[in-house]
Protein backbone atom coordinates (compact mmCIF):
# COMPACT_ATOMS: atom_id res chain seq x y z
CA UNK A 1 0.00 0.00 0.00
CA UNK A 2 1.05 3.60 -0.53
CA UNK A 3 -0.97 5.27 2.24
CA UNK A 4 -2.93 3.85 5.12
CA UNK A 5 -5.12 5.55 7.70
CA UNK A 6 -5.81 3.72 10.95
CA UNK A 7 -8.56 4.75 13.39
CA UNK A 8 -8.15 8.43 12.50
CA UNK A 9 -9.87 10.96 14.76
CA UNK A 10 -10.00 14.73 14.43
CA UNK A 11 -12.02 17.53 16.00
CA UNK A 12 -12.44 21.10 14.76
CA UNK A 13 -12.72 24.08 17.10
CA UNK A 14 -15.79 23.92 19.29
CA UNK A 15 -15.58 20.16 19.66
CA UNK A 16 -16.98 19.40 16.19
CA UNK A 17 -16.00 15.78 15.51
CA UNK A 18 -15.00 15.48 11.83
CA UNK A 19 -13.32 12.05 11.78
CA UNK A 20 -14.44 9.26 14.10
CA UNK A 21 -12.03 6.35 13.90
CA UNK A 22 -11.74 6.38 10.11
CA UNK A 23 -9.77 3.62 8.31
CA UNK A 24 -8.60 3.79 4.68
CA UNK A 25 -6.11 2.07 2.40
CA UNK A 26 -4.64 3.66 -0.73
CA UNK A 27 -3.06 1.01 -2.93
CA UNK A 28 0.05 1.88 -4.91
CA UNK A 29 -0.75 2.65 -8.55
CA UNK A 30 -4.51 2.46 -7.93
CA UNK A 31 -7.27 4.95 -8.71
CA UNK A 32 -9.36 5.50 -5.59
CA UNK A 33 -12.59 7.54 -5.45
CA UNK A 34 -14.04 8.81 -2.19
CA UNK A 35 -17.81 9.13 -2.11
CA UNK A 36 -20.13 10.47 0.55
CA UNK A 37 -22.53 13.28 1.43
CA UNK A 38 -21.42 16.77 2.40
CA UNK A 39 -19.85 16.82 5.84
CA UNK A 40 -18.80 13.17 5.78
CA UNK A 41 -15.11 14.03 6.24
CA UNK A 42 -13.65 13.83 2.72
CA UNK A 43 -11.78 17.16 2.77
CA UNK A 44 -10.63 16.67 6.36
CA UNK A 45 -9.27 13.26 5.39
CA UNK A 46 -7.33 14.76 2.47
CA UNK A 47 -5.76 17.32 4.81
CA UNK A 48 -4.51 14.43 6.94
CA UNK A 49 -3.21 12.43 3.98
CA UNK A 50 -0.59 15.08 3.19
CA UNK A 51 0.15 16.17 6.75
CA UNK A 52 -1.68 19.50 6.74
CA UNK A 53 -3.67 18.38 9.80
CA UNK A 54 -2.43 16.24 12.67
CA UNK A 55 -4.96 13.75 14.08
CA UNK A 56 -6.23 13.70 17.64
CA UNK A 57 -6.10 9.92 17.51
CA UNK A 58 -5.03 7.18 15.14
CA UNK A 59 -2.23 7.49 12.63
CA UNK A 60 -1.27 7.83 8.98
CA UNK A 61 1.21 5.40 7.43
CA UNK A 62 3.27 6.32 4.37
CA UNK A 63 4.66 3.24 2.60
CA UNK A 64 4.07 1.27 5.79
CA UNK A 65 5.87 3.65 8.15
CA UNK A 66 4.17 6.04 10.60
CA UNK A 67 4.19 9.59 9.26
CA UNK A 68 6.22 12.20 11.13
CA UNK A 69 5.17 15.79 11.78
CA UNK A 70 8.53 17.48 12.26
CA UNK A 71 9.58 19.94 9.57
CA UNK A 72 11.88 17.56 7.71
CA UNK A 73 9.38 14.71 7.72
CA UNK A 74 6.56 16.94 6.50
CA UNK A 75 8.69 18.27 3.66
CA UNK A 76 9.48 14.74 2.50
CA UNK A 77 5.87 13.65 2.95
CA UNK A 78 4.46 16.52 0.90
CA UNK A 79 6.99 15.96 -1.87
CA UNK A 80 5.58 12.43 -2.20
CA UNK A 81 1.89 13.19 -1.61
CA UNK A 82 0.52 16.29 -3.37
CA UNK A 83 -2.90 17.80 -2.67
CA UNK A 84 -5.04 19.81 -5.09
CA UNK A 85 -7.78 21.72 -3.29
CA UNK A 86 -11.33 22.11 -4.56
CA UNK A 87 -11.01 25.85 -5.26
CA UNK A 88 -7.97 26.52 -7.48
CA UNK A 89 -7.87 30.14 -6.29
CA UNK A 90 -6.74 28.77 -2.92
CA UNK A 91 -3.54 27.51 -4.58
CA UNK A 92 -2.79 29.90 -7.43
CA UNK A 93 -1.12 33.16 -6.44
CA UNK A 94 1.85 33.87 -8.76
CA UNK A 95 1.67 36.43 -11.56
CA UNK A 96 1.97 33.96 -14.44
CA UNK A 97 1.19 30.29 -14.98
CA UNK A 98 4.85 29.23 -15.32
CA UNK A 99 5.85 31.07 -12.13
CA UNK A 100 3.00 29.50 -10.22
CA UNK A 101 3.86 25.97 -11.34
CA UNK A 102 7.53 26.61 -10.52
CA UNK A 103 6.82 27.65 -6.92
CA UNK A 104 6.98 24.18 -5.38
CA UNK A 105 10.17 22.99 -7.14
CA UNK A 106 11.89 26.29 -6.33
CA UNK A 107 11.06 25.78 -2.66
CA UNK A 108 12.81 22.43 -2.84
CA UNK A 109 16.00 24.30 -3.76
CA UNK A 110 16.30 22.56 -7.13
CA UNK A 111 18.64 23.90 -9.85
CA UNK A 112 17.07 26.23 -12.39
CA UNK A 113 17.38 23.70 -15.22
CA UNK A 114 15.56 21.05 -13.17
CA UNK A 115 12.81 23.49 -12.23
CA UNK A 116 12.34 24.38 -15.89
CA UNK A 117 12.20 20.69 -16.84
CA UNK A 118 9.54 20.01 -14.22
CA UNK A 119 7.45 23.02 -15.15
CA UNK A 120 7.57 22.23 -18.87
CA UNK A 121 6.70 18.59 -18.20
CA UNK A 122 3.76 19.40 -15.91
CA UNK A 123 2.32 21.93 -18.34
CA UNK A 124 2.67 19.41 -21.17
CA UNK A 125 0.95 16.69 -19.14
CA UNK A 126 -2.01 19.03 -18.57
CA UNK A 127 -2.04 20.26 -22.17
CA UNK A 128 -1.53 23.90 -21.18
CA UNK A 129 1.99 24.60 -22.40
CA UNK A 130 0.60 27.52 -24.43
CA UNK A 131 -0.53 29.18 -21.19
CA UNK A 132 2.93 29.36 -19.60
CA UNK A 133 3.25 33.13 -19.87
CA UNK A 134 -0.41 34.00 -19.35
CA UNK A 135 -1.31 36.06 -16.26
CA UNK A 136 -3.13 33.81 -13.81
CA UNK A 137 -5.95 36.32 -13.33
CA UNK A 138 -6.82 35.91 -17.03
CA UNK A 139 -7.50 32.17 -16.81
CA UNK A 140 -10.89 30.50 -17.01
CA UNK A 141 -12.00 28.33 -14.11
CA UNK A 142 -11.15 25.14 -16.00
CA UNK A 143 -7.70 26.50 -16.88
CA UNK A 144 -7.11 27.43 -13.25
CA UNK A 145 -8.02 23.89 -12.23
CA UNK A 146 -5.43 22.47 -14.63
CA UNK A 147 -2.79 24.98 -13.49
CA UNK A 148 -3.35 23.95 -9.87
CA UNK A 149 -2.88 20.30 -10.84
CA UNK A 150 0.23 21.18 -12.85
CA UNK A 151 1.67 22.87 -9.77
CA UNK A 152 1.18 19.65 -7.84
CA UNK A 153 2.66 17.52 -10.63
CA UNK A 154 5.76 19.70 -10.78
CA UNK A 155 6.65 18.31 -7.35
CA UNK A 156 6.77 14.88 -9.05
CA UNK A 157 4.73 13.18 -6.31
CA UNK A 158 3.97 9.50 -6.02
CA UNK A 159 0.39 10.22 -4.96
CA UNK A 160 -1.95 12.93 -6.21
CA UNK A 161 -4.96 13.84 -4.05
CA UNK A 162 -7.77 15.80 -5.73
CA UNK A 163 -10.64 17.27 -3.73
CA UNK A 164 -13.76 17.51 -5.93
CA UNK A 165 -11.69 18.11 -9.11
CA UNK A 166 -14.71 18.16 -11.46
CA UNK A 167 -16.76 20.65 -9.42
CA UNK A 168 -17.67 23.69 -11.51
CA UNK A 169 -16.56 22.16 -14.82
CA UNK A 170 -18.82 21.63 -17.81
CA UNK A 171 -19.05 18.24 -19.53
CA UNK A 172 -16.16 18.97 -21.88
CA UNK A 173 -14.02 20.19 -19.00
CA UNK A 174 -14.76 17.03 -17.02
CA UNK A 175 -13.87 14.83 -20.00
CA UNK A 176 -10.58 16.69 -20.53
CA UNK A 177 -9.63 16.47 -16.87
CA UNK A 178 -10.44 12.78 -16.56
CA UNK A 179 -8.40 12.14 -19.69
CA UNK A 180 -5.44 13.84 -18.01
CA UNK A 181 -5.89 11.74 -14.88
CA UNK A 182 -6.07 8.56 -16.95
CA UNK A 183 -2.77 9.56 -18.55
CA UNK A 184 -1.16 10.03 -15.14
CA UNK A 185 -2.51 6.67 -13.97
CA UNK A 186 -1.05 5.02 -17.06
CA UNK A 187 2.36 6.33 -15.94
CA UNK A 188 1.93 4.60 -12.59
CA UNK A 189 0.81 7.50 -10.40
CA UNK A 190 -1.47 6.74 -7.47
CA UNK A 191 -4.60 8.89 -7.65
CA UNK A 192 -7.24 9.67 -5.03
CA UNK A 193 -10.18 11.93 -5.78
CA UNK A 194 -13.35 12.87 -3.96
CA UNK A 195 -16.58 13.35 -5.86
CA UNK A 196 -20.35 13.41 -5.52
CA UNK A 197 -20.69 11.90 -9.01
CA UNK A 198 -21.40 8.20 -8.53
CA UNK A 199 -21.45 7.54 -12.28
CA UNK A 200 -18.04 9.16 -12.76
CA UNK A 201 -16.58 7.16 -9.87
CA UNK A 202 -18.01 3.91 -11.27
CA UNK A 203 -16.52 4.55 -14.71
CA UNK A 204 -13.11 5.74 -13.53
CA UNK A 205 -12.03 4.24 -10.21
CA UNK A 206 -10.36 0.93 -9.45
CA UNK A 207 -11.39 1.20 -5.82
CA UNK A 208 -14.07 3.16 -3.98
CA UNK A 209 -14.49 4.15 -0.36
CA UNK A 210 -17.82 5.39 0.94
CA UNK A 211 -17.44 7.83 3.83
CA UNK A 212 -20.27 8.62 6.21
CA UNK A 213 -20.29 10.71 9.36
CA UNK A 214 -16.53 10.67 9.72
CA UNK A 215 -16.02 6.94 9.22
CA UNK A 216 -15.43 4.57 6.30
CA UNK A 217 -18.69 2.79 5.65
CA UNK A 218 -17.26 0.50 2.97
CA UNK A 219 -14.12 0.20 0.84
CA UNK A 220 -13.34 -2.20 -1.98
CA UNK A 221 -13.28 -2.59 -5.74
CA UNK A 222 -15.62 -0.24 -7.57
CA UNK A 223 -18.24 -2.74 -8.86
CA UNK A 224 -18.48 -4.45 -5.47
CA UNK A 225 -18.88 -1.26 -3.44
CA UNK A 226 -21.31 0.42 -5.82
CA UNK A 227 -23.27 -2.81 -6.11
CA UNK A 228 -23.97 -2.74 -2.38
CA UNK A 229 -27.39 -1.13 -2.26
CA UNK A 230 -27.57 -1.16 1.53
CA UNK A 231 -24.33 0.82 1.94
CA UNK A 232 -25.34 3.28 -0.78
CA UNK A 233 -28.73 3.84 0.81
CA UNK A 234 -27.20 4.48 4.21
CA UNK A 235 -24.84 7.07 2.71
CA UNK A 236 -27.70 8.66 0.76
CA UNK A 237 -26.16 7.73 -2.59
CA UNK A 238 -27.88 6.22 -5.63
CA UNK A 239 -26.43 3.32 -7.66
CA UNK A 240 -24.65 4.16 -10.94
CA UNK A 241 -27.07 4.36 -13.86
CA UNK A 242 -25.08 1.86 -15.96
CA UNK A 243 -25.05 -0.64 -13.12
CA UNK A 244 -28.82 -0.31 -12.66
CA UNK A 245 -29.32 -0.69 -16.41
CA UNK A 246 -27.08 -3.75 -16.63
CA UNK A 247 -28.97 -5.42 -13.83
CA UNK A 248 -32.35 -4.53 -15.32
CA UNK A 249 -31.28 -6.02 -18.67
CA UNK A 250 -29.79 -9.07 -16.92
CA UNK A 251 -26.38 -8.48 -18.45
CA UNK A 252 -23.76 -11.11 -17.54
CA UNK A 253 -20.82 -9.96 -15.45
CA UNK A 254 -18.48 -8.14 -15.79
CA UNK A 255 -20.95 -5.29 -16.14
CA UNK A 256 -20.08 -2.42 -18.48
CA UNK A 257 -18.70 0.59 -16.61
CA UNK A 258 -18.76 3.19 -19.37
CA UNK A 259 -21.29 4.25 -22.00
CA UNK A 260 -18.85 3.17 -24.71
CA UNK A 261 -18.46 -0.29 -23.18
CA UNK A 262 -22.24 -0.69 -22.98
CA UNK A 263 -22.77 0.35 -26.61
CA UNK A 264 -19.90 -1.85 -27.74
CA UNK A 265 -21.37 -4.84 -25.96
CA UNK A 266 -24.79 -4.17 -27.44
CA UNK A 267 -23.28 -3.94 -30.92
CA UNK A 268 -21.55 -7.28 -30.44
CA UNK A 269 -24.58 -8.99 -28.96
Amino acid sequence: MMLEVQALRYDYAGGIEALRGLDLIVGRGRKLALLGPNGCGKTTLFLHLNGTLKPRGGRVLVCGSPAGYDRRSLRDWRSRVALVLQDPDDQIFAATVARDVAFGPLNLGLPEAEVRRRVDGALADLGIGDLADRPTHMLSFGQKRRVAIAGALAMEPEVLLLDEPTAGLDADGVARLMGVLDGLAAKGMTLVLSTHDVDLAYAWADDIAILFEGTTLLQGQAPDVLGDGQALSRARLRPPLLLELARALDWPEPWPRTREALLGRQAGA
